[in-house]
């Protein structure tokens, strides 16, 4: 087999010419035919028994063709991208020149290879200083989140529907009197006040007293996710059946007590500080990183391949499914409920899959430039971390070299992350 590598008048591009010796393509062949030889018919002979040559004069050698080619040609392009050093971003675009029994196999492979990045400064960078304070509000804030969870109802008799009210009503909506699917429920809980529904409906029910009927008038958003109803107006049959507020616990000792491990408000009040301390001191450290690599990457030049974006889009889409089966749907239902096609979804993941790939080479550049390396202590800390969170043996994870690759790629960019912040100027 002889593989000749040269570069495309395009960027970050190259050609890979493979002339493979035709007794491979003819191995390949054959191995083929074992596999598919059930599947044809030859008159006088039991399915799968018929010799080679007669299945190749029936139908003609060529039916073997795509599937030897199938067979054979990933694991020697694998080869040669690895003998020839190549960092493949993109799938090969293939040419087939020659395919032929009896003769050289010979194709083109072209592939897409990751850009050279040109690092501008970032060493002693200028950026702002981020911090965060908790205050009596925010703390405040948060105990009433926690009184809002331990909250009773209490009915509503003697009033009308006040705006934080829970509603139980009934409802039946439709369009131009004509009922529609998924418009009707009865005994219905509803928070007025929380936008839950069709805007302008919970501000309606605002006023009406217990066993009061309404028709409520609404119009459905242009943008609303079934096409039936967007952007036309609808008539909602209401009856109001019930009245009920929330009666919030009174902020003492006995709060805390009931709804923590603490004895006393101001304990529970510390406790909350202290987590919110912890939270704002994480917030500001993320938002400062992000800061530190954005003006990095700013500062860096790179021809980001079109193939490199296509695939981190692909790798995107994939996230986003996986996403959505934990909620039991998949993508092409998502896509029908949104109204939308794959292909404006990759359009939208463009611009953030081209910022990942800007991220991530310019922090494995700075990582070569400093000479970041982990240390063997370093990754199996991290190996022991991961098997904890995922409850697997150490072993089977130490057992993934792809695995310990990523996590040791992940370190290099952390430290590379926790360089450019140490040495960055900051100013308020």
């Amino acid at each position: 087999m002889n593989v000749k590598v040269e570069n495309t008048e395009n960027k970050n591009e190259v050609k890979l010419t493979f002339n493979i010796e035709a007794e491979k393509f003819e191995q390949a062949m054959k191995k083929v035919y074992t596999k598919t030889a059930k599947y044809f018919n030859i008159p006088g002979f039991r399915r799968g028994k018929a010799p080679m040559q007669l299945v190749e004069r029936q139908y003609g050698s060529a039916i073997f063709y795509e599937d030897a080619f199938n067979e054979l040609v990933p694991e020697i392009y694998d080869e040669a991208i690895k003998e020839n050093k190549i960092e493949a971003v993109s799938r090969p675009n293939i040419d087939i020149i020659q395919m032929e029994k009896g003769k050289e196999l010979i194709f083109t492979a072209i592939v897409e290879t990751k850009p050279e990045v040109e690092l501008g400064k970032y060493k002693g960078i200028e950026i702002k200083k981020i911090e965060y304070t908790t205050t009596d509000k925010d703390i405040e804030h948060e105990l009433g989140h926690m009184a809002e969870r331990n909250a009773r109802l209490v009915t509503i008799e003697d009033r009308p529907v006040e705006k934080g009210d829970i509603t139980v009503i009934d409802f039946d909506g439709s369009i131009d009197g004509v009922h529609f699917e998924g418009g009707k429920a009865k005994n219905h809980e509803l928070e007025i006040g929380s936008n839950t529904f069709i805007p302008g409906f919970e501000d309606q029910i605002i006023g009406m007293k217990i066993d009061e009927e309404k028709d409520v008038k609404v119009k459905f958003p242009e943008e609303y996710f079934s096409k039936d109803l967007a952007g036309k107006d609808a008539v909602f049959a209401v009856k109001l059946h019930e009245i009920r507020k929330k009666e919030l616990p009174k902020m003492d000792d006995e709060f805390a007590k009931d709804v923590s491990e603490f004895d006393t408000l101001e304990e529970l009040k510390n406790s909350i500080k202290e987590k919110l301390d912890v939270e704002n001191e994480t917030k500001a450290k993320n938002e400062t990183e992000e800061e530190a690599i954005k003006t990095v990457c700013e500062n860096a030049k790179i021809d980001i391949p079109n193939g490199m974006i296509e695939t981190e889009i692909d790798n995107m889409i994939k996230d986003m499914e996986t996403r959505l089966s934990y909620q039991g749907i998949n993508l092409a239902q998502y896509l029908q409920i949104m109204g939308r096609k794959e292909e404006d979804m990759r359009k939208d993941f463009k611009e953030q899959a081209e910022k990942n790939i800007r991220v991530s080479l310019v922090l494995e550049a700075i990582a070569k430039e400093e000479k970041i390396d982990v240390t063997p202590d370093e990754l199996n800390e991290k190996i022991k971390e991961m098997a904890e969170q995922y409850k697997m043996g150490e072993d089977k994870l130490n057992e993934n070299e792809q695995l310990k690759e990523y996590i040791v790629d992940s370190l290099k960019r952390e430290k590379a992350i926790e360089l450019i912040v140490k040495e960055a100027k900051k100013k308020k």
